[in-house]
C-alpha cells in the first residue's frame, strides 16, 4: 500500500481557497495594526533631521527652555490620548517641570476618520484666547479626559460638549466656536505638520537650541523622548 497522500482536485481547490483567504486577512491585519491613518501605535523614530516652527501655538513650560517638543496631534486620536496618559506626566516631571524640555501643542485633526478633530482643536483655540496658555492646556486635559469616560472614542461628542466642558472651566466658547473663528489656524497646522513630514498622529519633533529637529512617530514610551532630549541637551 502507498504510503502517499492524495487529495482530490475538489479538495485541493477548497484548501487553496481558505489559505488565500487567511494571508489576505493577516495583511489586512498588518496593514491596519502599523498603518499611518489614525496613529502609528507605538511607532517608530523616523530618523534625520526635520524643521518645524512653534508657530503662534500654546506652549507648556518655559518658553525660553533649550528644547522643545513640538506635538502634532489630534484630540479624537486614540494614541494621542495614550501619549497624554502614558508618556507625557514622565516628560513633564523630569524635563518640562525643572526648565529643560518646553513643549508646543499644535493641531493635527484627521478629519476624514475623526469628524470631531477639528471642532475640538478649534474649541481648545477659543479657551486660549479668553484664558491663555495655561487655560488651553487645562481645557487639552479635559477633552483627554473626557475622551477616556466616553470609551475611548467608542461614543460620539458634539459641539454641545465641547462648549459644556469649556464652562466648566469657566469659559464661554460658544459665540467663538460658532463663529468658526480659529478654523484656519487649525488648518494651518495641519498644512505645517504634513510638511514636517508627518503623516499620523501623534507626530513629534523635538528641537535643540540648534534648531534641529528629530522627528518621533507615534505613542512613543517615555524612553524613546528621553534618548532623543537628552541627545539635545548634551
Amino acid at each position: 500500500m502507498s504510503d502517499e497522500i492524495k487529495i482530490s482536485k475538489k479538495n485541493l481547490w477548497m484548501y487553496s481557497t481558505f489559505v488565500l483567504i487567511a494571508v489576505v486577512v493577516i495583511a489586512g491585519v498588518l496593514m491596519f495594526s502599523g498603518g499611518s491613518g489614525s496613529g502609528s501605535g507605538t511607532g517608530n523614530s523616523v530618523g534625520g533631521t526635520v524643521s518645524a516652527s512653534i508657530d503662534d501655538d500654546a506652549v507648556l513650560g518655559d518658553a525660553n527652555a533649550p528644547v522643545t517638543i513640538i506635538e502634532f496631534s489630534d484630540y479624537q486620536c486614540l494614541f494621542c490620548r495614550k501619549f497624554w496618559t502614558e508618556t507625557l506626566p514622565s516628560i513633564k516631571s523630569e524635563y518640562i517641570d525643572t526648565g529643560k524640555v518646553n513643549l508646543v501643542y499644535r493641531d493635527f485633526p484627521l478629519a476624514s476618520i475623526h469628524p470631531m478633530a477639528q471642532p475640538s482643536a478649534e474649541a481648545a483655540e477659543c479657551v486660549r484666547e479668553f484664558g491663555g496658555d495655561e487655560a488651553y492646556f487645562e481645557y487639552h486635559d479635559k477633552m483627554f479626559e473626557e475622551q477616556n469616560l466616553l470609551g475611548a472614542g467608542t461614543i460620539q461628542y458634539t459641539t454641545a460638549d465641547l462648549k459644556s466642558w469649556a464652562s466648566e472651566l469657566g469659559y464661554n466658547i460658544a459665540s467663538c466656536l460658532d463663529s468658526g473663528k480659529y478654523a484656519s489656524e487649525v488648518q494651518k497646522d495641519t498644512r505645517d505638520a504634513q510638511a514636517a513630514g508627518g503623516t499620523g498622529t501623534p507626530y513629534f519633533v523635538v528641537i535643540g537650541s540648534d534648531g534641529k529637529g528629530t522627528a518621533l512617530s507615534g505613542a512613543q514610551p517615555f524612553s524613546a523622548f528621553k534618548q532623543a532630549i537628552d541627545s539635545k541637551l548634551a
